[in-house]
This record gives C-alpha cells, sequence and structure tokens, in this order.
C-alpha cells in the first residue's frame, strides 16, 4: 500500500499532467485555427505533445518501480475515469476509433455546414490508403491488448497461487521467518509483474500513438490530437461534477 508521500507524489504528477493538457489544448486550437496550412508549426506542436507524452510515462514508470498497484486503480483520478482505465490508462484501441469517429463526424458536417466550401485534408478527409492502414493498426492494437490482458490474468492468477502456499506453510511446521520469507517473495515478484504490465502498457499506448499520428496528415493529427485531449479534460470534468453533486469524495469514497 502507497503512503501518504507516495500519494501525495503521484496526485501532485496527475495534477500537473491534468494542468499541462489543458495548456497544450489551447496551444493545438491556436495553431489550428490560425495557421491550419503552415505544416511545420503543425508538425511543431505535434511532436511537442509527443515528447511531453513521452515524459509523463517516463515518469510513471519510475514512480511505479516501488508501488506500481497504486496506477491500476489510482485514487488521484475520479470514479468517473476509473471506470475507463484499462491496466493503468487509456485502451490504445480507443485512438483508432477515435479517428473513425471522428472521420464520420466530419464527413456528415461536410455535407451540411461546409457543402459549398469546404476546406479539404481535415479529419474527414482519410484517403482509402489512410483507412486501411488505420484498420491494420488497429487490428494490430487489439492483438497487444489481448496479449497483455492474458498476462495480467496471469499474474493475478500467480498471487492466488502463493496465498494459497502460505495458507499450507502455516498449517505446516514451517517456522515463522520463513513463511515471513515467502510472502515477501510473493509480493515482491507480483510488484515486479505489475510494474512491467504497466511499462508495457504505456509502451502500447505510446507507439499506437505515435504509428496513428503518421498515418494521418499533419492537419489531421493536430485535429484527432485536439479531439482526444478535449475527451480526456471532459472526462476529468465530468467526475468533479460528480464530486460536488454527490458530496462524495472521489478520492476516498467517502462523505465530506
Amino acid at each position: 500500500m502507497a503512503s501518504s508521500s507516495d500519494q501525495v507524489q503521484f496526485v501532485e504528477c496527475y495534477q500537473n499532467w491534468i494542468i499541462e493538457q489543458q495548456q497544450l489544448l489551447e496551444e493545438l486550437l491556436q495553431v489550428h485555427n490560425q495557421n491550419p496550412n503552415d505544416e511545420q508549426e503543425l508538425c511543431c506542436i505535434i511532436g511537442k505533445l509527443i515528447k511531453h507524452f513521452q515524459e509523463y510515462t517516463n515518469g510513471r514508470a519510475q514512480l511505479a518501480i516501488d508501488k506500481p498497484s497504486s496506477f491500476f486503480l489510482p485514487t488521484w483520478c475520479t470514479s468517473v475515469e476509473n471506470s475507463c482505465l484499462w491496466l493503468g490508462g487509456c485502451r490504445p484501441s480507443l485512438l483508432t476509433l477515435l479517428v473513425y469517429t471522428l472521420c464520420g463526424s466530419h464527413v456528415e458536417s461536410q455535407h451540411t455546414e461546409y457543402l459549398r466550401e469546404a476546406r479539404r485534408g481535415n479529419i474527414g478527409d482519410l484517403s482509402a490508403d489512410q483507412l486501411t492502414l488505420v484498420g491494420e493498426l488497429q487490428c494490430r492494437t487489439i492483438q497487444e491488448e489481448e496479449r497483455l490482458s492474458k498476462r495480467m490474468a496471469s499474474i493475478q492468477e500467480n498471487i492466488a497461487d502463493c496465498r494459497q502456499l502460505t495458507r499450507l506453510a502455516n498449517n505446516s511446521d514451517d517456522t515463522e521467518s520463513h513463511i515471513g520469507q515467502v510472502e515477501q517473495y510473493s509480493l515482491d515478484s507480483h510488484s515486479k509483474d505489475l510494474a512491467s504490465i504497466l511499462v508495457d502498457s504505456d509502451k502500447l499506448r505510446m507507439n499506437t500513438l505515435k504509428e496513428l499520428i503518421g498515418i494521418l496528415s499533419p492537419l489531421q493529427a493536430v485535429e484527432f490530437l485536439i479531439a482526444g485531449k478535449q475527451l480526456h479534460l471532459c472526462m476529468n470534468q465530468w467526475g468533479q461534477r460528480r464530486h460536488h453533486i454527490t458530496g462524495m469524495d472521489e478520492h476516498t469514497g467517502e462523505g465530506i
């Protein structure tokens, strides 16, 4: 269980991340609205966002060395956010699903609002080749998700087996110190496995994002990133609203 000082560090890490997400969203919107045809500036803000996400995952990996279990049901997130978590974060395949959703909504809007002079090159203008690449990426990503989910299931089964071994040891003539060693070894092994799967899940999230951005044009990538940031921040805000409406502390589950 994470200590109070660990929790403070985890909370600060996430709160800083949310603040930076809002700042990055504002920068994305500014570039998109003011310089949508400036590919150099579009690529610059995309690169900044990728670097920021990489730094965040690196920081998570360091914090997870000692307390990895904290990231799988984080107390610093709202219950709304936690309900959508997959192995400590966003399910990577949702990124490709978001592209499909945006593509469909843009096509519809082009037939209504922008029928006369639609700006080409946005997320609604994915070519057949782009759609094929997105579909292939989605298949590979789902396969990797299934592999990681099986690893997580195996980790959970292993900890159950370790508890059974400890129970048997308690009923045997083993010394108390030996039983304690068995329990500590089991916990240490479990923590290492959790830290490993968190790092690998974050790598999948990062690789999926990078591949997807590589498929899209700079303008399409910026529109996709704007939608992703808005969705993430909205979920956080929904959770905060629920906290105020219900009068429940989202971080502890206790009444205020």
